[in-house]
């Protein structure tokens, strides 16, 4: 990356907290909105989730790469994309200005700033989910990079939203993200407890979408030589 590092942190600093409102936020209002019903708070949190995804990486990504989520960092990192020595402060801001976004996302609906999420995602299935929603994420932005780089926007933005329908976790698949959800008790919510297994079993995601995608990259280079 050409842009010095201080505008890059910029960035990613803006994307995590945006990003991370904008999950946080249509998680308040749909769980306020939907009088009760799951799948319609879902349907809004998954779309308003996949939109403004969109529009960040759109914006962002000349810049920074719009990682905003440290598993993708770290990847891009493997593959000499980022350097290792910014990796950290990338996933730092990620981290820390993703927070500043659930907490502004607080203030917005006159809800309290500091707040500890009750809503417990554990078990084999949800770790599966996790991995899953990760390894997809991964696979589709190196292998639309790789194939149609213009469409890597749309391409994220439309998995993000399938795959909070199609994983038991519902797709948290960012450490970043799910450290600040955990700071949140409201529809997008998960209890600190179950972070730590959730933020593993992404990094294997991630590097198990790494590998393949880097195992059918050298297939597709040894077929057409």
């Amino acid at each position: 990356m050409t842009e010095p590092l201080g505008r890059r942190l910029l960035a990613e600093g803006i994307g995590s907290a945006m990003l991370f409102a904008a999950v946080v936020g249509s998680g308040i209002m749909a769980e306020r909105l939907a009088d009760g019903n799951l799948a319609i708070a879902l349907l809004a949190n998954s779309v308003a989730t996949g939109a403004i995804l969109f529009v960040l990486i759109a914006i962002l990504g000349p810049i920074s790469g719009a990682h905003l989520n440290p598993a993708v960092s770290l990847v891009m990192a493997f593959r000499g994309e980022l350097i290792w020595r910014d990796a950290a402060p990338y996933v730092l801001i990620q981290l820390l200005c993703g927070i500043a976004g659930a907490w502004l996302t607080h203030l917005m609906f006159d809800a309290p700033l500091l707040q500890i999420s009750t809503h417990s995602r554990a078990g084999p299935g949800q770790w599966i989910g996790e991995t899953v929603a990760t390894f997809g994420l991964v696979l589709t932005i190196l292998g639309t990079e790789r194939q149609r780089p213009s469409l890597v926007p749309s391409a994220v933005a439309l998995y993000i939203t399938s795959a909070y329908w199609f994983t038991s976790s519902t797709s948290f698949a960012n450490p970043a993200i799910t450290v600040a959800r955990s700071l949140t008790n409201s529809f997008s919510g998960i209890a600190p407890r179950d972070v730590p297994m959730f933020i593993l079993f992404q990094l294997a995601g991630a590097l198990f979408g790494r590998a393949d995608s880097e195992w059918v990259t050298s297939e597709i280079v040894r077929k057409s030589s």
